[in-house]
């Protein structure tokens, strides 16, 4: 007797023939300046119902499910890839953006949704809440690919906040959606509810997963002396992060939080064991992506885009170039962040996965605008992968905030002088052999001087005048500067005051 297999076999070639495409025309629109995110999600809308694919599909349920478990994939890894001391960097400028940013963010985002979309105020504001937040996938993957190594402070605050804002976006849509649903029945939220919700999301978020990674870190060189192998401990460590996820989910904390703080906690207390398991977790990480993207693509119907597509696009626009930039400035200017730093943050302020899962949320909830709000969401992500993703690099170098390729001996001569010191020279002796006019506190050591000048944590590229010349941070280890280079007036190029 034959089997007739065909329920599992086309379904099996239709999705794994979809993954190639995207992976291909990925590999080629990188070399033209695209991201691979935007490729994965162009695939699924040429596969779509209303592309020459014409394959019909609006099951958000498996669209939800596969999101949520991409998007644990993908913080774990960037969990795991976040070293402490970087974190600490990073930490305090990225909890801002991810909570404060985000709301102001939505708040922005729905003014221009009231006026260009002719929302109410609820709907708009969920709207701003769905695309508030910037993207872990978009972020981790696209500064990763993008072929620049930022400076430490910008690329953590950017890999922190990336990680951490999405229980703040996750809490502001599903209170949004009980305010609309509780007023749609004529009933009403408290603001205590709403509170205890706040203090849930991230309370059970950081809980958990700085405790199960603090047990798990205790029983993983256990394991690693039974199993060697990378790939086993990658499918292990990908399995608890699935499990503190909807550990942490079901008793109401955030699970996203949870998992990128359990990645962190883990690469600090077994690093060596999370070393030998990132090869293939990044494995993992990219085929989430490309399920993840491929299969919102499938999603969405453009024919139904036609008739908003320029306010949906107006909409993403305020995002870009109003919302977010205001947002960061508000943020990061009060701790002394330069400009461009700012500039360059608020750019990179990419969306990608989470808005469109989030968006499912409203269909689920049956809310009245869902379909527009969706398709709008859509439209910021699209708009956002193909200027923002597509830039970053070039506007990395425009913005200044890159370090010296290393093997590049005229850029680093050029960021750090010729002259390479020890940290704990004092600056009065470092001022007498190179006839430069001390300045008040001379008597400190160098490392101190330079962290009482530039006023917030220090990092690697970091510079400061001293009469004309420029001292830059060479190197550091563990959050410590060892060295630190020196540009003499007669040599240098004019410095950064803004530093």
């Amino acid at each position: 007797m034959n089997l007739n297999l065909d329920f599992l076999s086309l379904p099996l070639l239709g999705a794994s023939a979809l993954i190639f495409t995207s992976v291909l025309v990925g590999v080629f629109s990188k070399r033209a300046g695209f991201s691979f995110l935007l490729a994965f999600l162009v695939t699924g809308m040429l596969a779509g119902v209303d592309g020459p694919g014409g394959w019909e599909f609006s099951d958000y349920r498996v669209s939800f499910w596969v999101g949520n478990i991409a998007l644990v994939i993908i913080l774990l890894d960037g969990g795991l890839r976040t070293d402490y001391p970087r974190f600490r960097t990073g930490l305090k400028p990225a909890l801002l953006l991810a909570s404060l940013g985000v709301v102001l963010t939505a708040g922005f985002t729905a003014v221009a949704a009231v006026w260009l979309l002719k929302l109410n105020w609820t709907s708009a504001l969920l709207l701003g809440a769905i695309v508030g937040s910037t993207d872990a996938a978009a972020v981790f993957s696209l500064l990763k690919t993008s072929g620049v190594q930022l400076n430490e402070r910008v690329a953590t605050t950017l890999e922190i906040e990336s990680g951490m804002n999405d229980p703040m976006a996750v809490y502001l849509t599903l209170a949004l959606i009980g305010l609309a649903s509780v007023a749609g029945a004529g009933a009403s939220l408290s603001a205590a509810d709403i509170a205890w919700s706040l203090l849930a999301q991230f309370g059970w978020g950081a809980l958990l997963g700085i405790g199960i990674g603090r047990v798990f870190a205790l029983v993983l060189p256990r394991i690693h002396q039974l199993e060697e192998s990378g790939a086993v401990i990658a499918l292990l460590l990908a399995m608890a992060g699935l499990s503190t996820f909807a550990l942490t989910t079901w008793v109401g904390g955030s699970g996203f939080l949870a998992v990128y703080l359990l990645g962190i906690v883990l690469n600090r207390r077994a690093p060596a064991i999370v070393q030998s398991a990132l090869s293939a977790l990044d494995g993992y990480a990219w085929l989430s992506q490309a399920l993840m993207f491929v299969l919102l693509g499938l999603l969405v119907t453009p024919s139904e885009i036609e008739g908003f597509a320029w306010p949906a696009l107006g909409v993403a626009a305020v995002l870009m170039f109003v919302a977010r930039p205001l947002a960061v400035g508000l943020c990061l200017a009060p701790l002394r962040f330069k400009p461009k730093e700012i500039v360059y943050v608020a750019w990179v302020g990419l969306r990608g996965a989470v808005p469109i899962v989030l968006a499912i949320f409203p269909f689920m909830a049956n809310l009245p605008d869902a379909r527009l709000i969706f398709n709008v969401a859509f439209v910021v992500v699209l708009a956002s992968l193909l200027l923002q993703g597509s830039t970053i690099g070039w506007f990395a170098h425009r913005m200044g905030v890159i370090l010296p390729d290393k093997s590049d001996a005229s850029a680093v001569r050029a960021t750090f002088g010729d002259f390479a010191l020890q940290a704990n020279t004092r600056v009065a002796d470092l001022c007498e052999v190179y006839g430069l006019q001390p300045p008040p506190d001379a008597d400190l050591r160098v490392d101190t001087w330079l962290a009482k000048a530039i006023m917030r944590p220090v990092v690697v590229g970091d510079q400061v005048a001293l009469d004309g010349a420029k001292l830059s941070v060479r190197t550091m280890s563990e959050g410590v500067v060892t060295s630190v280079g020196l540009k003499l007036p007669s040599s240098s190029e004019p410095l950064d005051e803004s530093a």
